[in-house]
């Protein structure tokens, strides 16, 4: 998938997932609702950003709060992403989809109604248990509608159309922030969820895995919840609190504890959410380590540039929407050429050197000074991280499915997707206490650096854990 913050290995989550033939009108169906459902719920984290300097001026929110603006939806998208794909294969893929867009439907209306941030944060957080259930499920009906020989087609229409809707949603959010309300944004929400919701009660047929193992993991996804949120909070209160606060150093300490027991219980549970045992094959864990460093560089980073862009250099919110455009582009037009690099040289070279033009590319964010040209200041860095990431996405999805056996790919590429959330979830909360506190312009500097350094111990982890043999087999 293409979006604003690139996830990996959203194409593998199709290919893995079974069920029975359908026919071309019922595939066509199907493409339209998980389109129409999933570019929602992706556009919607990048739209939002855009939108944060008119919600904090409208609802008088702190930088704390607004960091939770965002961190709530990622939180619990995160923390049942992968309970919500086991829960389509277990109780049926079509039934959990609708409950999901039905769910985040109605919590976009509620965010568009706040009249209080406490209230948009709380609407945020049903807005991501929504996004958790209906993007899996987006991809298993995908899997299970299109024969084996067919599903490269219908993946390359799905990411297509996906990578349009990613280009123009920031820029269509800043416009309505300029002409209309920050509200207008979540308000377009509930019009598209019930044309998704339409297709699928009319149109969608049920599947089901029936060799999914039984039980859901939900003890797993409660505790990883608990314990990213307590870790979440703890960073963000940090800057006014400091580490001697008592509250602020329980949550940090309880969120710890809970992420142990989580390690702990999935261990032990007969159906975890996450396999540990994943985790023995060096490249899968190093590959892993690289999306946790590099996705949080590039979700703190992109959290921030709105602000850089509309409170640092005064430009307007449709600007800042669109200089998310040269990363799209990018990606979308370099993704077949990074392929191809892979199938010549492997996955070391492109997962070692696409990180270091990320750095580069947030290197030159930091260096360009308030009287920068936008062109200078932003254009040129955003292209220039596009372009590393552009030569990152592929190799990355390719080396965490060849890493593991073939029985196991899907449930890879959801931990990996996993990885990807929760690094964003930590960034931006380490990252808003970073740059939002003080003078913000020397705190994006400073956490523009901060993202280099991540882009590049990214760029060590996979020099060290990935072999330069030759490329995986995808």
């Amino acid at each position: 998938m293409i979006t604003a913050r690139a996830r990996p290995c959203e194409a593998e989550a199709i290919r893995s997932a079974r069920g029975a033939a359908c026919t071309v009108r019922q595939q066509r169906w199907v493409l339209a609702a998980t389109i129409l459902a999933s570019t929602i719920a992706y556009v919607d984290e990048s739209v939002v950003n855009v939108a944060l300097p008119a919600i904090g001026r409208d609802l008088s929110a702190s930088p704390a709060a607004l960091q939770w603006v965002i961190n709530a939806y990622t939180l619990c998208l995160a923390a049942f992403l992968l309970v919500g794909g086991a829960a389509g294969d277990r109780l049926g893929r079509r039934r959990v989809f609708i409950a999901g867009v039905a769910l985040f439907g109605a919590a976009s209306l509620g965010c568009g109604l706040s009249r209080e941030i406490a209230q948009l944060i709380a609407a945020r957080a049903v807005q991501g248990a929504g996004a958790a259930l209906l993007i899996p499920c987006s991809l298993a009906l995908i899997g299970a509608a299109f024969p084996a020989e067919e599903r490269g087609r219908a993946i390359g229409t799905w990411a297509g159309f996906s990578a349009i809707a990613a280009a123009i949603g920031p820029l269509m959010g800043g416009w309505i922030v300029d002409h209309l309300a920050w509200q207008a944004i979540f308000f377009i929400n509930p019009v598209l969820c019930l044309a998704a919701l339409w297709i699928a009660w009319r149109h969608l047929p049920e599947s089901i895995d029936p060799e999914a193992p039984p039980g859901i993991d939900w003890p797993g996804a409660l505790l990883a919840f608990a314990g990213l949120a307590g870790v979440a909070f703890g960073l963000i209160a940090l800057p006014d609190t400091g580490w001697l606060d008592p509250t602020t150093a329980a949550t940090l300490g309880g969120g710890a504890v809970l992420l142990a027991i989580f390690v702990w219980h999935e261990a032990r549970a007969p159906a975890p959410m996450m396999p540990l045992g994943l985790f023995r094959s060096a490249t899968f864990s190093g590959v892993n380590a690289l999306t946790l460093l590099l996705y949080g560089a590039l979700g703190g980073a992109l959290f921030l540039l709105p602000f850089a862009l509309i409170s640092v250099h005064g430009y307007s919110a449709t600007m800042a929407g669109a200089v998310f455009l040269p990363f799209t582009a990018i990606m979308a037009v370099l993704s077949r050429w990074s392929g191809g690099l892979l199938d010549r040289f492997g996955a070391r070279l492109p997962l070692v050197l696409g990180p270091v033009i990320v750095a580069v590319g947030f290197g030159l964010f930091a260096l360009a000074g308030p009287q920068a040209s936008y062109a200078m200041a932003f254009l040129l860095p955003v292209s220039v991280v596009g372009l590393g990431m552009a030569l990152t996405v592929a190799p990355l999805t390719a080396t965490v499915i060849a890493a593991v056996p073939g029985h196991q790919t899907g449930v890879a590429s959801g931990i990996n997707n996993a990885v990807s959330s929760v690094a964003s979830l930590l960034a931006i909360a380490a990252f808003g206490a970073l740059a939002l506190h003080g003078s913000l312009a020397e705190g994006i500097r400073l956490a523009m650096l901060v993202a280099a350094g991540l882009a590049l111990a990214g760029a060590a982890c996979a020099a060290v854990t990935i072999r330069a043999a030759a490329a995986p087999d995808r």
